[in-house]
């Protein structure tokens, strides 16, 4: 599906998606539990995914039809040999989080998902499980799904890099909590995308999980056992999500933009607000109440480090071509390996709609100033963060965008245009 977004400003009030990354999360972490019941998540391509992962280990899944709730009925820390292979889709997260749940199991699982998500890296969690004396390989034999994972891991002692995704802590320490014996994690690299792991500390620990970072890394202790208080959990507004709209309204909020739900959390890519405010945009985050509000800004380039929140970088790299001066995103390397490979992405299609950027293997830099945005046809790479910034840029490009593949939304903002148009965006299809 194409979508087109003509030149348009925005106004009103929206309410911020609920968090992926805490979704993910708790629902496995539901899983773990003998059961829980999750309040305001994320229902999407990506989430269903591991809703589906969890029901393959043997637990089950009841969506609410508001999708208002899910409620889980846990595994309750023994996932069980799943019947049929685990499709993950497109979510990496799903894959790396169950790949360690599959550890757990005596048998053998099989976990694959689409062609981009059979190009991302698994190799260093396989390792780390075989380090467990599990067993873990790739089909292929090049660390990249098809994965085939099990043995009854007991836990351990592993040592794993930190800067190729942070989700292989998280994953090790979600599995490790119901191991018999614990993992300790020692990292080889300086961790990037910390913020990540931070979420899953804050997710272990309202699930009543005990798990800390030490000098070498993390660790976290066996036989424990995952119930969140009152059997209930509550989601978080998603920030990731939120740049976008926030990026919006700093962009085309004449009249002022509304962003709800955004109540502190752990979440790294809150940095938006900071990078915002930096950039000169006329913003205020009201905490306690969790509304922030934005409006059309005169913003300045300035140099944004996204070792630790890699998935702002196509949101910077749109403010970066509407703003005045240069923007330089740096420590962007790990970008590469996302659903597609994003510095490359927002360099090539910012070009197209005349931006003046220059790519770099670790680093992006958008020259504002001698950027003239125009409407064109630019390709999502199938890829959910690339679509929506480049629907941001298309409110001030010159004439009309046309954005393919728009339907990968759903992964994380399934409703992200029709917020868009109830905000007064000239949108169509």
């Amino acid at each position: 599906m194409d979508i087109t977004i003509a030149e348009s400003t925005v106004a009103g009030t929206a309410q911020a998606p609920p968090s992926k990354s805490y979704t993910h999360r708790a629902v496995l972490a539901a899983g773990y539990a003998d059961g829980a019941v999750v309040h305001d998540p994320l229902v999407s391509a990506d989430t269903k995914a591991t809703m589906r992962a969890v029901e393959a280990y043997g637990g089950s899944v009841s969506l609410a039809a508001d999708e208002s709730t899910v409620e889980v009925t846990g595994f309750d820390g023994r996932p069980s040999t799943p019947d049929d292979v685990i499709d993950c889709a497109n979510s990496g997260t799903t894959m790396r989080l169950v790949t360690a749940t599959a550890a757990l199991q005596d048998d053998l699982a099989v976990l694959t998902g689409d062609e981009s998500l059979r190009s991302r890296p698994q190799g260093p969690l396989l390792d780390a499980v075989e380090q467990l004396d599990g067993d873990a390989e790739s089909t292929r034999r090049n660390g990249q799904a098809p994965l085939v994972v099990g043995g009854g891991i007991d836990g351990g002692a592993v040592e794993i890099p930190g800067d190729v995704s942070s989700q292989y802590i998280t994953a090790l320490l979600m599995a490790g909590a119901v191991s018999p014996d614990g993992i300790d994690i020692d990292l080889t690299t300086e961790l990037k995308s910390s913020p990540y792991v931070d979420i899953t500390l804050e997710v272990l620990e309202a699930f009543g999980v005990d798990a800390e970072k030490t000098d070498a890394g993390f660790t976290v202790d066996g036989g424990q056992s995952y119930a969140p208080a009152g059997g209930d959990y509550n989601v978080p507004g998603d920030f990731s999500s939120m740049s976008y709209l926030l990026a919006a309204g700093a962009l085309a909020a004449d009249d002022g933009l509304r962003v709800t739900s955004a109540f502190p959390s752990a979440q790294g890519d809150a940095a938006i607000v900071d990078i915002l405010d930096r950039m000169g945009a006329d913003l205020d985050w009201d905490e306690e109440n969790g509304e922030i509000t934005v409006s059309q800004s005169d913003l300045t380039g300035i140099e944004v480090g996204v070792e630790d929140t890699p998935d702002l970088l196509p949101t910077i790299a749109t403010l970066g071509a509407a703003a005045d001066g240069v923007t330089r995103i740096t420590d962007a390397e790990h970008v590469r390996y996302k659903e597609t490979d994003r510095v490359s992405a927002m360099a090539e299609e910012l070009t197209k709609m005349g931006a003046e950027v220059e790519e770099h293997q670790d680093e992006l830099f958008v020259y504002g100033a001698d950027s003239d945005l125009v409407g064109t046809t630019v390709e999502g790479r199938a890829d959910h963060r690339i679509i929506m910034s480049l629907a941001v840029a298309g409110l001030v490009a010159d004439g009309e965008t046309t954005v393919t593949g728009a339907e990968h939304v759903d992964v994380s903002f399934p409703d992200f245009f029709e917020v868009l148009d109830l905000l007064g965006a000239a949108v169509g299809k």
